[in-house]
């Protein structure tokens, strides 16, 4: 059986060199993905179309991304986080066979090992809204049985919580944890439901 971690991780590395040092996607899959896969069919099969996916929808990709994600522009992301969010929506948006929990679970686990300590918080945060947007707009198409996840939420907008003005980490940043989902953020004692007392009845009444 094929390691899709370790081959999601090789497209994360391609996708970084192919974006970064512009390089052509032939010359990456034989420089990058296809080394480290040789001995596998189905693994190397999948890692390049997703790589391959992933490169074709980058725009539509980014625009998810940036939807979601409060009162920040998109460039000061930290280049790992982006591309781990590509692959991921990728996987939402063109993978009928994987399911998307299995998707973030992935991307989270990836993010931990390749990027700052707060980024597995965080790409969660990002595509749990962006989930909740494409079952909204009816752009999943999951296939097979176990494959349905539950309804839609609203969506909701993620805010960055750990990187600075120059898109550096940020370890001390306090802006919104984006683990908190809207039902689950805690509420300020003043926000909470009073109870309201009752007056006794008075004997004989």
């Amino acid at each position: 059986m094929s390691n899709r971690r370790k081959i999601r991780e090789t497209v994360l590395q391609a996708l970084y060199a192919s974006q970064l040092g512009d390089h052509h996607p032939e010359e990456v899959l034989q420089t990058i993905v296809n080394p480290g896969l040789k001995e596998d069919a189905t693994g190397l099969a999948f890692a390049e179309r997703l790589f391959l996916r992933s490169l074709d929808n980058l725009e539509q990709t980014d625009t998810l991304i940036r939807d979601h994600i409060a009162n920040w522009d998109i460039g000061r992301l930290a280049t790992v986080d982006r591309i781990i969010l590509q692959m991921a929506i990728t996987e939402f948006l063109t993978f009928e066979d994987i399911p998307t929990k299995v998707t973030i679970n992935e991307a989270i686990e990836i993010a931990k090992n390749y990027s700052t300590a707060k980024s597995g918080r965080f790409v969660n945060g990002i595509l749990d809204a962006v989930v909740d947007t494409l079952r909204s707009e009816d752009r999943i198409d999951k296939k097979g049985r176990g494959l349905q996840d539950t309804p839609a939420r609203k969506p909701r907008k993620v805010s960055i919580p750990y990187v600075d003005e120059d898109g550096n980490p940020d370890p001390d940043a306090s802006e919104a944890d984006p683990e908190w989902t809207d039902s689950e953020r805690p509420q300020a004692a003043s926000q909470k439901k009073k109870r309201i007392k009752r007056p006794r009845k008075s004997p004989g009444s």
